[in-house]
């Protein structure tokens, strides 16, 4: 990322930060004293005692997911690209549906604390020490690194913060309330973050549609084509129609369903009903990034074709420039805010993991008969480390050309053996322990290979786009795992034969609570919506 021109920032903007600075850390601190008989045990640390609704649910998924790379790395895409790489929100809701469907409800009636137990219940203990490996090497190297790193260049840019103090700042703040408080003021605070979030983003889309004219004057001010989400492989090389159809839902199945980060938010939930619509729910929020982030890139280009905004010589400078010549005394701190929001949320979200992951995958099975009050702890010292850990790993990430694309491009690398183990394990009943083991480690050396081709393709000429290499890595873990599946048939257990649907079919054919909302309608909806967005914007 290149320099961006700093802010003149006014008290009332700067009042406005420290109120969010000093709210946001309070609501944190006031929601561990409010459960602060319960908090000392694993369960209330780690999942909230499983007290979490759909409506809170949904909300800090939707938080944990957006971070500060979405709001400028989005916006700089929808300048260059326009609306395609809005795909990458839209097509989530998809895989929302599969979640809610397909995977919440054995997670909650298993009752698993984390995702590597619950691949161990349905495959084996190698399984789950893979997947807990793989899920904290994740959440500090993706989830962390790409954020912090982010967020401290974002801060340089408008505010002229030295980018390593901005790391240690934001990450300590966000860790005093991530390691007092737990997953509990995780949620609650993502909750709050994501209303902010969004009111700051609608800021700037709303400022810049007044100044181009509307919809019809940025219609007439861009190339028509900037205006479509699917594109041929001539129109936008890096992503054509083709590889978000078949490389989203591989890293889609990953991220959505199968990521410790994400989900451990539907682990938390009071029920299964609960479990099942609260994915659905930020599947409708999903829609609105695609405006709020992308559009606003698309405006300034729109702008600048005008006349009314000044050439951007870095297109990474596109969200500052926008926030500095649309935005008013006071509004200012109101985005300031929403950028620190989406840093905060997601970091506290992976920071939580990684403690859950750390405290009952790896060390509780190395001492079982450690105490709950003495997991927390270590809950507490792991995620401090994995803070520590992904400040150091941040400023390598300047390697990339583009943040966001890099975030992708190591997402496509991870995901594939991960989103193969868990979507035939649920859906096909002779997947083994044996192929999963298999899939999992071969897998992820593969994936580790490409990243190493990717990452010095000056020298070895890789071309493949990783969107396509994540397809072609996911095709090959399948076989591999059908293989071996095969050839070392998988002996089940009365609970592993309770978490393979006995067909897709199964997944919708109970109804879950009484009265209120059916998720089947609820996800109904939300696919229909979708349809409908991408025809009108095809």
């Amino acid at each position: 990322m290149g320099q961006m021109s700093k802010l003149s920032m006014s008290w009332p903007d700067i009042a406005v930060i420290f109120l969010y600075l000093g709210g946001i850390v309070g609501l944190g601190l006031w929601a561990w004293f409010r459960r602060k008989r319960t908090a000392t045990s694993a369960s209330a640390y780690f999942l909230a005692g499983g007290t979490l609704r759909w409506p809170v649910i949904g909300l800090a998924l939707f938080s944990t997911n957006i971070s500060t790379i979405h709001l400028v790395s989005l916006a700089q895409e929808g300048y260059v690209n326009g609306l395609a790489y809005g795909n990458f929100e839209w097509m989530a809701a998809f895989l929302l549906i599969v979640l809610s469907f397909f995977f919440a409800p054995f997670y909650i009636r298993s009752r698993v604390a984390t995702l590597p137990d619950f691949l161990e219940r349905r495959y084996s203990r190698a399984c789950r020490d893979w997947l807990a490996v793989l899920s904290i090497f994740s959440a500090v190297f993706i989830h962390i690194g790409f954020s912090l790193y982010t967020g401290a260049v974002v801060l340089k840019g408008l505010f002229g913060i030295d980018i390593g103090l901005s790391i240690i700042v934001t990450a300590t703040l966000t860790g005093i309330y991530t390691i007092v408080g737990g997953l509990l003021a995780v949620v609650m605070t993502e909750s709050v973050q994501t209303i902010i979030l969004i009111g700051g983003s609608a800021c700037v889309l709303v400022a810049g549609l007044i100044a181009v004219g509307g919809w019809s004057g940025l219609a007439t001010a861009v190339e028509p084509v900037k205006l479509t989400i699917l594109r041929t492989a001539a129109e936008t090389p890096s992503l054509p129609w083709y590889s978000v159809f078949l490389g989203y839902p591989i890293i889609g199945l990953w991220y959505w369903c199968a990521d410790q980060t994400i989900v451990q938010r539907v682990l938390g939930a009071k029920d299964e009903r609960n479990a099942r619509i609260g994915p659905l729910f930020p599947g409708f929020i999903k829609i609105l990034p695609v405006f709020l982030f992308v559009l606003p890139g698309l405006i300034a280009d729109g702008l600048v074709r005008q006349g009314k905004l000044p050439a951007i010589n870095d297109s990474a400078d596109t969200y500052s420039v926008l926030i500095n010549n649309l935005l008013p005394v006071g509004l200012k701190g109101v985005v300031a805010a929403a950028l620190l929001a989406a840093l905060m949320s997601t970091v506290s979200g992976a920071l939580n993991s990684i403690s859950t992951l750390f405290s009952l995958d790896l060390y509780k099975r190395w001492r079982p008969r450690t105490p709950d009050r003495r997991l927390t702890y270590i809950g507490r010292v792991v995620t401090f480390v994995g803070m520590i850990l992904a400040m150091l790993w941040s400023p390598l990430i300047s390697h990339f050309q583009s943040i966001f694309q890099g975030i992708v491009a190591l997402i496509c690398y991870i995901a594939p053996p991960i989103t193969a183990v868990f979507i035939w394990g649920v859906l096909w009943r002779r997947a083994s322990a044996a192929g999963a083991v298999a899939t999992l480690s071969i897998g992820s050396a593969l994936g580790l290979a490409v990243f190493f081709l990717d990452w010095f393709k000056e020298r070895t000429g890789w071309n493949v786009p990783s969107m396509m290499a994540t397809f072609y890595l996911f095709v090959i873990c399948s076989v591999i795992l059908a293989v071996l599946s095969y050839l070392k048939p998988h002996r089940h257990t009365a609970e592993s034969e309770k978490l393979v649907w006995s067909s897709p079919l199964a997944a919708l054919k109970s109804r879950v609570g009484s009265g209120g909302l059916d998720y089947r309608l609820v996800a109904l909806l939300l696919f229909i919506v979708m349809i409908v967005l991408y025809v009108v914007f095809a």
